[in-house]
């Protein structure tokens, strides 16, 4: 049975709806949202809304008369955005004492972080075994023919991990000198890379590892997908992650208070309920994230098969919203034109 710190949750009194707006790949065991429930006497309503991006450009629209109360799963690649139009209520949680200091985007609290990933290579074990190919070690080494028509990447217009790797090959190669980020896509393309519209299309359909159709053993996935795979009868995952410096980029999604919300102390519940170790230990095999919570344990197979790079690639999100389009528009130009 999972129990809940009194502590953190005496303050409700009636019964309330809280309306919580997120994006469609949001989960939480009904055991763990139930016992909250039972302890708070708030009812959580889940509003599912797309992706990411999706889920803020509407919360932009309703500004003022906002859709939700609560919104999870504004991650740093569109946070800018959501804060140039003051979508939210600041808050504190005390829970935040848990958290590495890295995690927290202002000291105003304008958004609670909740959990991380990171955007990397995935690749089929058994494919590299079987050829005896080595593993690309950097993002250059995918334009080496050896690699030619085995990588499968997403668009970054439509999907987010599309545009973390994307945002890592700018880190990379940069927007000005002699060899571009554009150049390196260039290059990408005559070396076959395929470009679908968003991961479950790579994942599931090309990828290897996860379609008996599939036909390219390198995704752009997370370095948290591998657990996944995870085969009984092998008693191992069937993928791992390239964690190399520069191939990864960091993901920290975050949950605010949206302004306008008339229930603004049920939703801070709502977010420390979010730190919760509870929740928090929760969400590592539903969403398939690592918990900010420095007090959340790992469960055996994440901890085991999902991996954490040393040096992930950082970009300031001031930068990602001032030069996004751009850098998309260019990309697209370049790559699909």
């Amino acid at each position: 049975m999972v129990v809940l710190s009194t502590a953190i949750f005496a303050r409700a009194q009636d019964t309330e709806t809280l309306r919580v707006l997120t994006h469609d790949s949001f989960n939480v065991s009904e055991d763990v949202l139930t016992a909250f429930e039972e302890e708070t006497g708030i009812t959580v309503e889940i509003l599912r809304a797309g992706d990411a991006g999706q889920v803020v450009n509407q919360s932009i629209l309703a500004a003022g008369n906002p859709l939700g109360d609560v919104l999870y799963g504004v991650d740093n690649t569109f946070l800018s955005r959501a804060l140039e139009n003051d979508l939210f209520i600041p808050y504190q949680s005390p829970l935040l004492e848990n958290v590495d200091e890295s995690f927290i985007f202002d000291d105003a609290y304008s958004v609670t972080p909740i959990d991380y990933g990171d955007v990397c290579l995935n690749y089929d074990i058994g494919y590299f075994e079987e050829n005896e190919l080595a593993l690309p070690d950097s993002l250059e080494a995918l334009t080496d023919e050896a690699y030619q028509g085995l990588l499968v990447v997403e668009n970054p217009a439509t999907s987010s991990p599309g545009l973390a790797f994307l945002l890592a090959t700018i880190n990379q190669f940069g927007t000005e000198g002699d060899y571009t980020y554009l150049d390196y896509w260039t290059d990408l393309v005559e070396n076959d890379v395929l470009i679908t519209d968003g991961w479950s299309d790579a994942y599931y359909t090309y990828f290897t590892a996860a379609s008996e159709d599939g036909t390219y053993p390198l995704v752009v996935s997370y370095a948290s997908s591998p657990p996944v795979t995870y085969d009984e009868d092998l008693e191992a995952a069937t993928t791992a992650s390239i964690v190399a410096d520069g191939t990864c980029f960091r993901q920290i999604e975050y949950a605010g208070i949206l302004n306008g919300t008339e229930k603004e102390e049920v939703a801070q519940q709502f977010i420390d309920f979010l730190l919760s170790v509870d929740f928090q230990e929760d969400l590592t095999l539903q969403m398939y994230v690592f918990p900010v919570n420095e007090e959340a344990e790992l469960p055996e197979l994440f901890a085991d098969y999902a991996q954490i790079p040393e040096n992930p690639v950082l970009l300031d999100v001031v930068d990602i919203e001032e030069n996004r389009e751009a850098w998309i528009e260019a990309w697209t130009e370049t790559v699909l034109r």
